[in-house]
């Protein structure tokens, strides 16, 4: 539980609520009833659209109805993901959480703090009567973690505002103004089974309690993925002993780094010792190479297994997880340090008919997105895969000039003593989406520290957040 004294008392007290409501990305119903209950039990207007975003608008406080609208907008779902060894139900159980030496953590779950810290940021404006300001339109949109289809859904014309404060970054010290566009990529490969034969060993084998992380914003920062790292040790043993795969089972989240990943296959049972040394062998070596990793478990043991996929079809999934690219592709030559382009490998799941594999693409530059992407379909087309392509969002395209950016930044160099770095980000925000419905839309994005979202190491630094409100409503009252 979050204590009641953490400041600011305001946003944690709705942080707390937050993290008691269910709210996967696509069930955000019952995270839409709350809000949408906020609103009418403070006398605020409050629309809910067709797939459950939530518009709550404030008055400007008497006298300040001159003053230029704002939205704060962030999203309702968060990324669901867990230790093997934690029991939840994402669906019906609210996050369990605990204040650890200056963070707010969850107790072996991600904790939401992407977006709901935003979220409660937005309602304590909203709370807060005694706030002189103008008006304050609050936006909550859902289902951004899987491909921002609460950004796609709303409507042209429905915001009254010209301004717009994303409250969806996680570092604090720095406004975003740009950011990648994407798209998704799934690929099937129709199963072929036959019995296993009786002179064989199955195994099972497991890469798991990797670092994980964002695949976008922690693409570049040294994480293993666990799909990749299996399927290179898969198909060594392939090409050395004949391995045929049973199953192969890795990642959730398209936007997610993948932490785990198992497949059960079969050898030839006069292997059984060389393949255990060779495992052991290349455990130490991905130990060493991804030392970032340092929880990470190498397993391989026994199991029984009635049935494997054909030859072909086996060595063309095993070949294809290898061979794919993953990671990232260049870096931006107009600002250093930043990925321009990368894709992530993202989950693989066997079924009775057809294996599945999702990887996701970005990019800064918006041609180049399809670009990765072909470049990947090409791939899994190489060894048989059929592909399907979706979820194709554009990026946020920088303005250096913006008003509500030099207002942002000056403001930080008042409150602070020193100036905030403005960039971009190649994860994806829902801002490149609102640009094109609202063209004329001045955007700033900012946030307080977040640290391992998407992964159950996530933290919110407490500190941070009381600095980043702070800053918010400094802005929002020098409009007025």
């Amino acid at each position: 539980m979050i204590p009641s004294n953490l400041e600011p008392q305001r946003v944690f007290y709705f942080f707390n609520l937050i993290n008691q409501i269910p709210r996967p990305s696509g069930k955000e119903e019952k995270m839409a009833d709350f809000l949408v209950n906020f609103a009418k039990e403070r006398g605020l207007f409050v629309y809910r659209d067709k797939v459950n975003n939530v518009i709550i608008r404030k008055p400007a406080a008497k006298g300040l109805e001159h003053v230029p609208s704002v939205v704060l907008q962030g999203h309702q779902d968060m990324v669901c993901e867990k230790n093997p060894d934690v029991s939840i139900n994402f669906e019906t159980d609210a996050i369990q959480t605990e204040y650890v030496d200056g963070y707010i953590k969850a107790k072996g779950t991600t904790l939401g703090g992407d977006d709901g810290i935003g979220v409660a940021m937005a309602l304590a404006i909203l709370d807060d009567s005694s706030l002189r300001l103008g008006q304050i339109e609050a936006l909550f949109t859902i289902d951004e973690e899987r491909g921002l289809m609460g950004a796609k859904n709303v409507e042209a014309g429905i915001l009254q505002s010209k301004l717009m404060i994303n409250l969806d970054s996680e570092t604090e010290g720095q406004i975003f103004m740009g950011c990648a566009g994407g798209q998704d990529l799934a690929a099937y490969f129709d199963t072929e089974f036959e019995p296993v034969p009786k002179n064989s060993l199955q195994l099972e084998i497991s890469i798991t309690h990797l670092h994980g992380g964002h695949s976008g914003d922690d693409i570049e920062k040294g994480f293993g993925n666990a799909n990749q790292i299996l399927s290179k040790f898969l198909q060594q043993a392939k090409d050395k002993y004949g391995l045929r795969l049973c199953s192969f089972t890795g990642g959730n989240l398209r936007n997610a780094i993948p932490r785990d990943a198992t497949a059960v296959c079969c050898i030839p049972f006069e292997y059984r010792e060389q393949i255990r040394i060779d495992f052991n062998i290349y455990s130490a070596e991905m130990q060493q190479e991804y030392k970032k990793d340092e929880n990470a478990r190498y397993v391989m043991q026994s199991t029984t297994a009635a049935s494997m996929l054909s030859q072909r079809v086996s060595n063309n999934v095993i070949d294809c997880l290898a061979n794919l690219f993953n990671g990232v592709l260049c870096f931006s030559k107009d600002c250093p340090g930043l990925v321009e382009t990368s894709s992530n490998l993202a989950s693989v799941r066997t079924g009775k008919e057809r294996i599945c594999v999702v990887t996701s693409q970005r990019s800064l530059i918006y041609k180049d997105i399809f670009k990765m992407t072909d470049h990947i379909a090409d791939t899994f087309q190489q060894y048989g895969a059929a592909v399907e392509r979706s979820g194709d969002y554009p990026g946020w395209t920088p303005n250096p000039s913006s008003f509500l950016l030099k207002r942002a930044q000056e403001i930080h160099v008042q409150l602070f003593g020193k100036p905030i770095e403005a960039r971009a980000i190649h994860a994806g925000l829902e801002c490149g989406l609102f640009t094109t419905k609202y063209p004329d839309m001045d955007i700033i994005s900012i946030g307080p520290n977040v640290k391992d979202i998407h992964s159950p190491a996530e933290s919110l630094e407490v500190a941070s957040v009381e600095r980043v409100f702070r800053h918010v409503l400094a802005i929002l009252t020098s409009l007025a």
